[in-house]
């Protein structure tokens, strides 16, 4: 897999936003450290109107399938997963890929 930038989303529930932050500031650190990412840090946004949050990072190569057998990474995403909600129809977190142009 080359290079994939990935926009994850993340909706957390309103009585959860306090704890989800204090994990989310562990999860690029955490893949740093283990060189599943590249040295660009992640880039964190919070919807306006309610607590939806956007992490963008990206993985370096075989970073994403070596991320989703780490106990270390897993471990993070199990404490994340009962912080989020299904909301209007869309799932609670969601993780689409994407590779850089030159345009």
């Amino acid at each position: 897999m080359a290079k994939e930038t990935v926009i994850c989303t993340y909706r957390v529930r309103s009585d959860a936003e306090e704890a989800f932050r204090k994990v989310l500031a562990e999860h690029w650190a955490t893949l740093r450290e283990l060189g599943f990412v590249t040295d660009e840090r992640s880039v964190v946004l919070r919807d306006v109107d309610e607590p939806t949050y956007v992490e963008i990072f990206t993985w370096i190569d075989g970073g994403f399938g070596r991320a989703h057998e780490h106990p270390d990474v897993l471990t993070l995403w199990e404490r994340m997963d009962p912080l989020l909600e299904e909301r209007d129809g869309r799932p609670k977190w969601e993780f689409p890929h994407y590779q850089r142009q030159q345009i």
